[in-house]
C-alpha cells in the first residue's frame, strides 16, 4: 500500500540510475526527470509511477515501460526543429516527452476517453506545441504529413507502409512489429525513393488497430 510520505522523487532518481547505462542521449534522461509520469497514470498506481514497468491506463491500454520509451525515443534521433507524430498516444506521457525534445508533436489515439484525458493533462502541464486527435480508420494522421519522425506505441503485424509514406525524406519511423504476443522494435529511415530498415531488441506492446494493422 502507498503511504502518505512516499518519496516519489527519490524513486524517480533510482529509475534514472537504473536505465542511464542503456541510454546514450542524456537529454532524454533529463526529460524523463522533468515530465511527471504520475500525472499520466491511474490514481491507484501512483506509487508505481517510477517503477520500470508498463502500467494500465484503462480500456485495455498501457503506458509503456520507461526504458522501452527511452530506447524508442533515442532511436528517433530527434532535433528540436522536428515535427513528430505519436501514434497511439494513450494518456499522453510519451507525447509530453516528445514535446520537450521537438518543436511540434501531433498525437493520435483511437479511444476517446484517452484523447480527452490526455488533452487535459497536456494543457494543465503547459505544453503549447502539442495537438492530440482521435484517430480515424487510416493509420497515422496524413493530413498533417510529412513528419520528420513517427513513433508508434502499439504493435503492428507488419511494417505499416501507410506510416512510412507519411515521413519526409530522411524521416525516421520507430514501431514494434510482430505477432500479438512478441515483437521487435523496428526503425525505418526514409530515402528519396525507398527506405532503410533495422531492428532493435524484443518488446511487447498492445496491438495497433486500424487499416494496415490489426482488426479490432
Amino acid at each position: 500500500m502507498c503511504v502518505m510520505n512516499y518519496n516519489l522523487r527519490l524513486v524517480q532518481e533510482k529509475l534514472l540510475q537504473e536505465i542511464k547505462a542503456s541510454i546514450g542521449d542524456k537529454s532524454i534522461l533529463n526529460v524523463l526527470r522533468k515530465v511527471p509520469r504520475e500525472r499520466f497514470i491511474l490514481p491507484n498506481d501512483y506509487c508505481a509511477a517510477y517503477e520500470n514497468i508498463p502500467l494500465s491506463i484503462g480500456d485495455g491500454q498501457t503506458i509503456s515501460q520507461p526504458l522501452i520509451v527511452c530506447i524508442m525515443i533515442e532511436l528517433l534521433e530527434l532535433k528540436y526543429t522536428d515535427k513528430v507524430l505519436d501514434v497511439g498516444s494513450g494518456s499522453g506521457y510519451q507525447t509530453a516527452l516528445l514535446a520537450e525534445l521537438s518543436s511540434n508533436v501531433i498525437g493520435v489515439e483511437r479511444i476517446k476517453r484517452l484523447v480527452d484525458s490526455s488533452k487535459n493533462t497536456i494543457t494543465r502541464l503547459g505544453y503549447k506545441n502539442v495537438e492530440i486527435y482521435q484517430s480515424q480508420e487510416e493509420l497515422g494522421y496524413p493530413k498533417r504529413a510529412p513528419y520528420d519522425a513517427i513513433i508508434v506505441g502499439a504493435a503492428a503485424p507488419k511494417l505499416p507502409l501507410e506510416l512510412v509514406n507519411q515521413l519526409s525524406p530522411k524521416g525516421r519511423l520507430v514501431v514494434p512489429v510482430g505477432d500479438r504476443e512478441n515483437q521487435q522494435i523496428v526503425k525505418v529511415v526514409k530515402t528519396e525513393q525507398s527506405y532503410h530498415l533495422s531492428t532493435y531488441g524484443n518488446c511487447r506492446f498492445v496491438p495497433l488497430i486500424g487499416k494496415g494493422a490489426w482488426i479490432d
